[in-house]
């Protein structure tokens, strides 16, 4: 079985219409959590700290999904870089 890894990041945005980092070299790393229950609960903290702030966004990435198992790895994978 997958591992199921999340991970909890944000920062200021250019616009709070758009999906834009404004510096992407200082965005917050919350962390990565085994669930996703666990990653809400860390998420929804740092969104209710920052609700003041209309360009702080925080997202929850679902690490999971970028690796699919089931694929031969890519050659630099493994030769372990």
């Amino acid at each position: 079985m997958a591992q199921r890894l999340h991970l909890v990041f944000g920062g200021e945005l250019v616009s709070p219409s758009k999906n834009v980092f404004k510096d992407v070299s200082n965005l917050h790393i919350v962390g990565m959590f085994p669930d996703y229950q666990s990653a809400f609960l860390a998420w929804k903290a740092e969104a209710q700290r920052t609700v003041d702030d209309a360009h702080m966004r925080y997202y929850i990435a679902h690490i999971h999904r970028l690796r699919d198992e089931g694929q031969a790895a890519s050659p630099t994978e493994e030769l372990g870089a």
